[in-house]
């Protein structure tokens, strides 16, 4: 699968299934250098996950900041036709200044098996 190179950073579409619902995530980075998969809350209320009041709020720290996150066990997180089922995500406001979908990090990327390819800008899975 191609990924999308803009502004130095590569990106994806990924795909989210939750109760029956799928959504089209576009613009998911793909980071390595991050430890867990993010999707903007904008996006994932389209597929009815919200914060319930049972929720616990995570605190989240990068290079771009802090903020808080939930988590949220999803029918299924796909890249292409390589997906997880069951797969644990994060969903947070992701105000990093500019506008993208999510980020994929290490948690999906080891448990999927992917194998990124800098050179010619690809992403498989094994």
């Amino acid at each position: 699968m191609q990924l999308i190179f803009r502004h130095e950073l590569v990106y994806v579409t990924a795909t989210l299934t939750f109760h029956g619902a799928t959504i089209e995530i576009p613009n998911v980075l793909v980071d390595t250098g991050a430890a867990s998969t993010v999707i903007n809350a904008d996006l994932a209320a389209d597929a009815g996950i919200y914060l319930a009041p049972s929720d616990h709020l995570r605190r989240l720290r990068g290079v771009g900041g802090h903020e808080h996150v939930f988590m949220r066990q999803v029918d299924r997180f796909a890249v292409g036709d390589h997906g997880l089922d069951g797969f644990e995500i994060e969903i947070g406001e992701m105000d990093y200044g500019f506008e993208f979908g999510g980020i994929i990090g290490m948690d999906f990327l080891r448990a999927a098996r992917a194998i990124i390819d800098v050179g010619n800008l690809t992403i498989e899975f094994r």
